[in-house]
């Protein structure tokens, strides 16, 4: 499936660099409808993509520059957003332009509907997919999952700490590992939170006695929860002046796991700017039936069922 990694994730292969080197090695390509990539330069004043083919111009006609844009399903900035940065393609002809010079000409949507019917729609609920952050909104994050084609990460499904807004844990060109959470229609959306570890495999990384950094993720009238860890929040003892978003240094009282409880004691607050970085994954297989996030013998179940309804 290398062929239908998110865009941007085969540019620098050694196959693509190969397929790219001369007009003999494009005829190959050309030849054999490969999934190549290489960066949008220009979409001029009719929104064709002008692509670098190292050296060799090539060019994105508008109604090739995505799957649904002759339709009218999808609109132009799906197109003019591509300028500076890699694009997908498969080679649709070889020609020349009015100065004689080599012109490739490229489509986008060939590739992406190549993705579609031999990638995508064969996806099911449960399996883990490479993906590419694109950009965030406040409900949820849109990621690449191969050749262009977004997905929704819904936010309550970014990690089991809730959050504000996904720029505090991705950001546009991050890539990360996601879990097929529903199709309907032929639209995928998307979870995160089961790959980052069960309640007792985040808890395990603390000890009590320790003191530690949090974040503080919501302040009640019964005391502050503190993020331990994507996946791992305890409770403090209520301290003035807390307040959302701040980063705390706490002191670990208690780990109770039957009852899926850390007590914790705010020592000081500070200031803090989110700065996301690469997630850590607990779960490193292609596919996961279920996920149980609840300790064995808790009180409380959490799990996710991702099997066939």
């Amino acid at each position: 499936m290398t062929a239908y990694l998110p865009e941007g994730n085969l540019i620098n292969t050694e196959e693509n660099r190969n397929s790219l080197k001369n007009l003999q090695t494009l005829g190959d390509a050309m030849r054999e409808e490969k999934i190549l990539e290489a960066v949008a330069v220009v979409c001029d004043a009719k929104h064709n993509l002008i692509v670098d083919l190292g050296g060799i111009k090539g060019i994105i006609p508008r109604e090739e520059g995505a799957a649904g844009i002759k339709e009218g399903t999808v609109r132009d900035i799906a197109v003019i957003s591509r300028v500076n940065r890699p694009v997908c393609f498969v080679i649709t002809e070889i020609t020349a332009d009015e100065n004689g010079s080599p012109l490739i000409v490229l489509s986008r949507e060939k590739a992406q509907k190549k993705c579609m019917e031999n990638y995508t729609s064969r996806l099911r609920k449960g399996d883990v997919i490479p993906a590419k952050i694109t950009h965030l909104e406040q409900f949820g994050a849109f990621a690449d999952i191969g050749c262009g084609i977004v997905a929704l990460l819904p936010i309550d499904s970014i990690s089991v700490s809730r959050i504000e807004h996904p720029k505090e844990r991705f950001y546009p060109g991050m890539d990360i590992k996601a879990v097929v959470k529903s199709i309907e229609n032929g639209r995928i959306s998307l979870s995160h939170k089961e790959l980052l570890g069960t309640w007792e495999e985040n808890a395990q990384r603390f000890t009590p006695g320790e003191t530690v950094t949090g974040i503080v993720r919501s302040v009640e009238n019964y005391g502050a929860f503190v993020e331990l860890s994507p996946n791992l929040a305890g409770l403090a003892e209520t301290k003035e002046g807390v307040k959302v978003g701040q980063q705390a240094s706490v002191y670990i009282k208690s780990i109770i796991p039957s009852k899926m409880k850390i007590k914790l004691i705010i020592i000081d607050t500070f200031p803090y700017s989110y700065s996301p970085h690469t997630p850590e994954y607990f779960f490193n297989g292609d596919r996961m039936e279920s996920f149980m996030y609840s300790p064995e013998g808790c009180e409380k179940i959490i799990c996710t069922d991702f099997s066939d309804d």
